[in-house]
């Protein structure tokens, strides 16, 4: 290749530069211009949002409180109980002590972290999963069936919502002292198998995923209901299925006031109790503080919580928007 070829090349790649930042310098005048007629007109254009630094920095802080309690726990876990009384919150120990900590907390008091894990998958399993499963067909029903009394269960379910599940959880201890049920993995499981806002959430979403002349094309080829709903609907309320499950999972797994209450027994315990009975000790006449245990066990604890919303995310943004533009 000759040097007049090279020296043409590069003054040609040159010019395309230049061209490629004068076409660059132009859009973003247009943008602005275009940002400008539309504030003046009222109007947002998605396409083109206009730029807010006010916005930016208070997202930026939002962002920082929202991680920061997630850092503060990422440091402290790889702490030794020493270190983590004697060393700032936010910095690192003199040993990096993770998975002794891992595996200190599985041995611990003859590894009940372990039996309480187990506990809180079976009443997440037991609980959210019957709360999912009643909502979808409640919400179904009451979506694509017409029977006497549907809007009173509409006022029904509202009013529902609108009572928090801490003001029912001293009735239903007394019911369940009455049953003989309390210290028992029943009175987990049966209060969490009810949930208003699921309930609500499928209904609202079958209304809007499941289209009725689909229905009536399958009864008129002869399909019946349960085929119908197996093979029609159920596959088109995934979305909606999926965004259910995860706030009836996180409900359940986080639940702490109704086992403080309803539950005696250790060997019965979830996670969110054990934990906190852990880090009681050190304020116990005679306990031993175990604060990195405790710190430990809670990074454990959310990780399944984490991994369930990164494999779901993309049903759970999906069922969020249903409903949301009406055709």
């Amino acid at each position: 290749m000759s040097i007049s070829t090279i020296i043409r090349g590069d003054a040609e790649r040159r010019q395309s530069r230049r061209a490629q930042k004068s076409r660059m310098k132009k859009v973003s005048r247009d943008e602005a211009r275009e940002r400008k007629r539309y504030r003046r007109m009222g109007f947002s254009n998605p396409a083109n949002p206009s730029r807010s630094v006010l916005l930016t920095v208070l997202s930026a802080l939002m962002a920082v409180y929202c991680l920061f309690p997630l850092v503060w726990l990422l440091i402290n876990v790889t702490k030794t109980q020493g270190d983590f009384v004697t060393t700032f919150g936010l910095g690192f120990g003199s040993t990096f002590a993770l998975f002794d900590n891992i595996a200190r907390v599985f041995q611990y008091q003859d590894g009940i972290f372990f039996r309480w894990f187990v506990n809180t998958i079976l009443y997440v399993v037991a609980g959210a999963g019957g709360a999912t499963l009643l909502a979808i067909l409640g919400g179904y029903g009451l979506s694509k069936f017409r029977f006497p009394g549907r809007k009173a269960v509409f006022a029904v379910v509202i009013g529902a919502i609108s009572v928090p599940g801490i003001a029912l959880a001293v009735p239903q201890f007394l019911l369940f002292a009455k049953l003989g049920l309390t210290n028992t993995p029943w009175s987990m499981i049966i209060p969490s198998l009810i949930s208003p806002f699921g309930l609500y959430l499928m209904w609202i979403f079958s209304d809007q995923a499941v289209p009725d002349e689909l229905l009536e094309a399958a009864r008129m080829d002869g399909a019946s209901e349960f085929r119908t709903f197996f093979t029609i609907s159920l596959p088109l309320l995934a979305p909606g299925i999926v965004t259910t499950a995860l706030f009836t999972i996180v409900a359940t797994w986080n639940n702490y006031f109704l086992p403080l209450i309803m539950l005696k027994d250790s060997d019965w315990y979830p996670l969110t109790i054990g934990l906190n009975q852990w880090n009681k000790q050190a304020s116990t006449a005679g306990g031993e503080a175990i604060q990195n245990l405790v710190v430990t066990g809670s990074l454990i604890t959310i990780i399944p919580l984490i991994l369930a919303f990164l494999l779901l995310q993309r049903y759970w943004q999906s069922g969020l928007a249903a409903g949301a533009v009406k055709e």
